[in-house]
């Protein structure tokens, strides 16, 4: 909590239009979240958490009652969890060094990497192996982007075809355009540019889908988590140990924002990854506290 303290906020910025629902998860009696790394929700409203616990990648019904758990025993530090198009299932692990692809029922269909082994891209001399992945992100010709580098692996994101075949990489440890240190999530927008949460640099990147530095925007604290909302329009920014959810335009400048620091509603210890439903109510994972919290329209 201390470093919490001395990342600043910024100031007189409106506030975002949502209130909190109390603990809407129900889980079964002795069952308790570990860590929430990242949270996910279906088509059909099931909302899907990253736990790292025993039961790993659990599901809810809409209402917040528990109906399974997937993945137990698979994962070593759950880390990202991304939802494709069809509706399939990605999940990566910052310490097994693997990025996982299942269907809707949980059945591998792809694993990226090599369990447990990590190789930096440019001494491996083919990219068979990851640093770290964080986060995946998908592009509107199947294409997949992986951003990898979680403090001590080497940061760069890297580019896939739709079967998993090693397209490009870019970036590298640094603070200048185009380097990240910790490249914590990544999101396409509907232009297809690539838009990076560059943590430990405290500022957004964006790349045209094969790498080339557009421009950047500074965004002082933890950027963590990214996700597009529902006009297509506007993204909303999970800011890590502020504890503040943002929306931004597309142009990436900060609208409003709520929440903050702390253990209470609408608080956080780590706002790590979050999750839109049909509606744009938004689910925030919480690393620290151990909890999801759901926010809606006021």
């Amino acid at each position: 909590m201390a470093q919490a303290a001395t990342i600043p906020v910024q100031q007189n910025v409106p506030e975002l239009n949502y209130r909190v629902v109390p603990d809407i998860f129900q889980l079964p009696e002795g069952m308790n979240f570990g860590p929430c790394s990242a949270v996910a929700v279906r088509a059909n409203g099931n909302i899907l958490v990253f736990t790292r616990s025993e039961q790993a990648l659990m599901e809810f019904n809409p209402q917040g009652m528990y109906l399974r758990s997937l993945g137990r025993g698979m994962f070593d530090n759950p880390h990202g969890l991304r939802l494709d198009a069809q509706g399939n299932i990605w999940l990566t692990d910052t310490v097994a060094h693997i990025v996982v692809k299942m269907n809707a029922e949980g059945r591998i269909l792809m694993v990226l990497g090599v369990k447990g082994r990590a190789t930096d891209w440019h001494q491996a001399g083919h990219l068979r192996c990851f640093n770290e992945p964080n986060d995946i992100a998908f592009g509107p010709k199947g294409e997949f982007y992986v951003t990898q580098g979680h403090g001590k692996g080497e940061s760069r994101v890297i580019k896939f075809d739709g079967d998993g075949n090693f397209l490009t990489t870019w970036g590298g440890e640094g603070k200048a355009a185009g380097q990240f240190n910790q490249p914590h999530a990544v999101l396409v927008d509907p232009k297809g540019q690539v838009i990076i949460a560059d943590r430990s640099n405290q500022r957004l990147q964006v790349f045209d889908g094969d790498g080339k530095f557009l421009r950047e925007k500074a965004h002082p604290g933890t950027p963590c988590g990214l996700c597009l909302m529902s006009d297509q329009k506007h993204i909303m920014m999970a800011h890590g140990h502020t504890g503040r959810i943002m929306k931004l335009d597309m142009e990436l400048n900060l609208l409003a924002a709520t929440g903050g620091q702390g253990k209470g509603p609408n608080q956080y210890g780590e706002a790590h990854y979050l999750a839109l439903d049909a509606q744009d109510n938004i689910y925030v994972a919480d690393s620290l506290n151990w909890n999801v919290q759901k926010l809606v329209r006021a």
